[in-house]
């Protein structure tokens, strides 16, 4: 008989290693704790985890487990832990449209096929399809490493279970399971989530995960989010699953689980209305094409296809109406156009089932945005569609041409936006800018107001040719200093500029405004007569109708600054900032004024 290992300091436990199971029995619990859609707040599923274990003088379940494996008895655990989560899974009212999550330990590996027949028969006692479970691939060790890791990975494959990388940023083997293997998702460690909203490397890194595994066709789970301000920062940046003390907490009472957290979907309701244009655009041209289930016979495919015959390709979805990717005809012709080739693929001990032939394809939400679609299409070479989803399940499919035709579309709508004597885009696209700028707070913004002043008397004394001929020499002097891509230029109307900028420094963006200013004042000098010109004065009429003396026209800029961090929703709080900024400016000498932002009020 083999004894216990070392106990925790403080910890009291006695017990022989072969007694684990039988005291795990009597004290583990099995805790679900909610994962959630980002986009709705509705429960996509749960996430087991093992409570109880400090009763018998284990200080987390790691412990527990490690101890078990000591014991030669964490097969025997875990099967006992799997199999309780199922029964409890399966007494959720939601649980057929539900997936249950579960840890799967590395170490047991090498016992895949013993753990996954019994669970395969846990849940066709308890009517559970396979594609319910996802098996969670611990990252504290290699799971690469091991031997058996490829073949139980095809078994689970095979079954329909679905995989998940589990604190992916900090784990062993990640990028080479992500290259190699088929994942449905990715859940991002706790470690980048932590103050993800004040963080501009970890909001870069979490940027690109999602991104990545986008274009790969795995959806993205966001763990340990606790502030509603990471909760709207792992939204922003396209996370589609949240998990979190935020949401709520693990619980090992059924009754106090939720079926939704409807006021998610209401959290920061402003950030998310910048993609309504792009989702109208991208809904146009959704094709809802045929689908085949992986548990479908391949003679079921082989109808389709004949059925279908200008079709190169289906989307293939798993029991519960979530897209795996695409089957595509050219993988089926080696075997249609070769002798028995089709017999071979029916045939059961030949083990050529749907999933064999699944290509992955970009999964993207149909909130996406139309650049982020053509985004992930690019970068995903070779593949026939862009599969969409709306609340994680299959909504449809946009192949490139319509991807092209919403960008179109789009281009469209904008250039009918633009101000038709500079070609800027007008209000509504100034709007969209700052609407994204001020929560995109990555880098400093400065949001610049310009504005004419004295233009009514030149426009109305030397007319409106000359007067669009100045309000045309200062848009052009504005491509001239912000021509970058990372600028944007916008014609509010009239003699009213907007000019956004994102990264410079203050002093960097004083030099160059001061020098349009100044440029602007010498070049539109030359359009008053000799008489105006030597004066610096010119007669007109003020707004009363009395006849004045005006200075010539200069034009006066208010810049409101978003200090990097900070992130703004309320336009209309930016908007009455400058135009209070905007005045100051044109009560001062040389015409700009900088102010941070909640400091006019």
């Amino acid at each position: 008989m083999t004894v216990a290992a070392p106990v925790e300091p403080g910890v009291l436990r006695r017990f022989a290693n072969d007694q684990i199971i039988t005291l795990a029995k009597l004290v583990v619990e099995n805790a679900f704790q909610p994962i959630v859609e980002a986009s709705t707040g509705a429960v996509f599923g749960y996430e087991s985890l093992m409570r109880g274990q400090e009763r018998i003088g284990f200080a987390s379940p790691v412990a527990l487990l490690d101890q078990a494996e000591e014991a030669g008895a964490l097969l025997a655990l875990e099967q006992m832990v799997a199999a309780r989560a199922v029964a409890k899974f399966v007494t959720l009212p939601d649980f057929a449209s539900a997936t249950l999550f579960l840890n799967l330990d590395v170490r047991l590996i090498r016992h895949g096929e013993q753990m996954i027949e019994s669970l395969l028969q846990h849940l066709k006692t308890n009517g559970v399809p396979p594609s319910s479970i996802c098996f969670e691939l611990s990252e504290r060790f290699d799971n690469t490493s091991v031997p058996e890791f490829a073949a139980l990975v095809r078994h689970m494959r095979r079954a329909g279970f679905k995989l998940a990388i589990d604190d992916f940023g900090v784990g062993h083997g990640e990028m080479k399971i992500l290259c190699d293997h088929p994942v449905d998702y990715l859940k991002i460690d706790r470690h980048f989530i932590a103050g993800l909203d004040a963080n501009p490397r970890k909001r870069h890194l979490v940027k690109n995960f999602v991104n990545i595994a986008h274009v790969l066709g795995i959806r993205v789970v966001a763990e340990g989010i606790e502030t509603e301000a990471e909760f709207l920062a792992c939204r922003q940046y396209g996370v589609d699953l949240v998990q979190g003390w935020f949401i709520d907490r693990p619980t090992t009472f059924v009754s106090d689980l939720r079926k939704s957290f409807p006021h998610l979907q209401h959290v920061g309701q402003a950030k998310r209305s910048g993609h309504t244009l792009d989702e109208i655009l991208i809904r146009k041209q959704i094709e809802r094409l045929p689908t085949v289930y992986e548990n479908d016979s391949i003679e079921h495919v082989f109808d389709l296809f004949r059925l279908n015959p200008r079709q190169a390709f289906f989307p293939v979805l798993n029991a519960n109406g979530e897209p795996r990717g695409t089957i595509n005809e050219r993988h089926l012709k080696e075997f249609i156009y070769q002798p028995f080739g089709r017999d071979l693929l029916k045939n059961k001990v030949y083990e050529r089932a749907i999933s064999h032939f699944v290509d992955r394809a970009p999964i993207v939400g149909l909130d996406a945005g139309a650049e982020e679609l053509m985004t992930v299409f690019a970068n995903m070479e070779g593949s026939d569609c862009v599969i969409l989803t709306e609340n994680m399940r299959y909504a449809g499919v946009v192949s490139a041409a319509s991807l092209i035709k919403v960008i179109n579309e789009k281009q469209l709508q904008v250039a009918q936006d633009q101000n038709p004597l500079t070609g800027l885009p007008g209000n509504r696209a100034i709007r969209d800018y700052m609407q994204n700028a001020g929560r995109d707070d990555d880098a400093v913004r400065h949001f610049c107001y310009c504005d004419f002043d004295n233009f009514k008397p030149f426009n109305d004394k030397y007319g409106f040719q000359l007067g669009d001929h100045a309000i045309s020499l200062f848009a052009a002097l504005t491509r001239r200093y912000f021509f970058s891509d990372g600028h944007f230029l916008g014609h509010v109307g009239g003699d009213d500029f907007f000019i956004g900028v994102s990264g410079w420094k203050v002093e960097e963006l004083t030099e160059v405004l001061d020098r349009l200013l100044s440029d602007f004042q010498d070049d539109v000098a030359a359009l008053y007569c000799d008489e105006d010109r030597a004066r610096a004065l010119i007669r007109g009429h003020d707004r009363a109708g009395v006849e004045i003396d005006f200075p010539l026209m200069r034009c006066s800029i208010g810049v409101l600054e978003l200090p990097r961090g900070h992130v703004v929703d309320d336009i209309s709080r930016m908007s009455a900032e400058i135009a209070a900024i905007k005045s100051m400016a044109k009560d001062s000498d040389n015409g700009l004024v900088l102010v941070p932002f909640g400091e006019t009020i």
